[in-house]
């Protein structure tokens, strides 16, 4: 997760022009290496705008644009926030509702100093669950959550000794979002994916959003690769869902980023308003994290943002609410710095980017 405390003023803020912002991601591409084909999003009051350049894959010509699809990875959580937020001014359960209340009976949620784990602590990654659980051991490492069971969730859950207070601390989790989505699908008494669906994707019109693909779909999806830009197998994450399993386009994702800024009409503006009302700090400056939302703070403005990877993608989607801009980056490849510094440094000239034209 990169940090930076600093964000502009909004009498200061410009995007850059679109062909500085090609030349970024040419670079980043042709000179450093780092993807294969990079699609770039901007939204505002003034519309959505595209700036893409590359490639499908090292051995598919085919270039990217608004409507190639990608995995983007974590960047799923914030979708998970969203149905919780949704679920909630629904009055279908509370932010501060034990997780054990939506789980079988049988299974022992672990406690700590008799606090129970509840959905706001997933939501926040202050639960004290790790990132994956101590017996996550792969059949293939390079689809490492495809054969991972609800039951090994379970006997995980059942087994597991806290080692902090709950809410003391905040540790990213993937097991944490995953089984914040897996309580959230038995509450709607249906699976992630179906849930996602009906909460989100079909109301906002997102439909080339999803787990599962068409055929038609699938011809879209960009290609992964590995840091050595080596083509990577695409992840599946049947019980983790809802930690990162969501591929999408840069056009849907603007479409996400125009009904949490307030500039897309949507039955969801309680829900978006409300994940970034509950709040708790991450130990960093004064940053916080909302429901699955980081929030990048100084005493001027806020940046709101989240981002992704997985083996063979990267991703990143953030805003400045007091502005009314956000970006998106989507990347297929995944490397150290993915396009976290690009967008940030679109949304903040003051943030760095990680390379410079050598």
């Amino acid at each position: 997760m990169t940090v930076n405390n600093s964000v502009q003023s909004s009498s200061s803020f410009c995007f850059p022009s679109d062909s500085k912002i090609r030349q970024i991601i040419s670079e980043r591409i042709e000179h450093h290496k780092q993807g294969v084909g990079i699609v770039i999003g901007i939204v505002g009051q003034e519309g959505r705008h595209i700036i893409a350049h590359g490639h499908f894959g090292i051995n598919d010509s085919r270039s990217v644009d608004a409507n190639t699809i990608f995995e983007i990875g974590s960047v799923t959580k914030i979708f998970t926030a969203l149905l919780l937020a949704d679920m909630v001014q629904h009055a279908e359960l509370v932010l501060t509702d034990p997780i054990a209340k939506y789980l079988p009976k049988e299974i022992i949620v672990p406690q700590r100093n008799g606090k129970a784990i509840t959905l706001i602590d997933l939501a926040t990654h202050m639960s004290g669950l790790p990132c994956l659980p101590d017996h996550f051991a792969p059949t293939n490492p390079d689809n490492a959550y495809a054969d991972y069971s609800v039951e090994q969730l379970y006997q995980f859950l059942s087994s597991y000794q806290l080692t902090r207070d709950i809410g003391s601390q905040w540790e990213y989790s993937n097991l944490g979002y995953g089984l914040l989505g897996h309580v959230l699908a038995r509450r709607a008494g249906t699976d992630y994916e179906t849930l996602v669906r009906e909460r989100i994707l079909a109301p906002s019109c997102m439909k080339d959003t999803g787990i599962t693909l068409s055929s038609e779909m699938k011809a879209r999806l960009a290609t992964g690769h590995n840091s050595a830009l080596e083509a990577y197998p695409n992840w599946d994450l049947p019980t983790l869902a809802g930690s990162g399993a969501l591929r999408s386009t840069a056009n849907d994702l603007l479409t996400f980023l125009e009904m949490a800024l307030g500039i897309r009409e949507t039955t969801l503006s309680s829900a978006f308003a409300a994940m970034l009302t509950s709040r708790r700090p991450i130990g960093v400056g004064d940053d916080e994290i909302g429901l699955g939302w980081n929030i990048m703070k100084n005493s001027d403005n806020e940046m709101v943002w989240h981002n992704g990877g997985t083996g063979g993608y990267c991703s990143f989607i953030g805003f400045l609410p007091k502005i009314n801009v956000g970006v998106v980056a989507l990347v297929n490849a995944y490397t150290d710095k993915g396009v976290d510094d690009i967008a940030q440094h679109l949304l903040n000239s003051e943030i760095p980017l990680a390379f410079q034209k050598g």
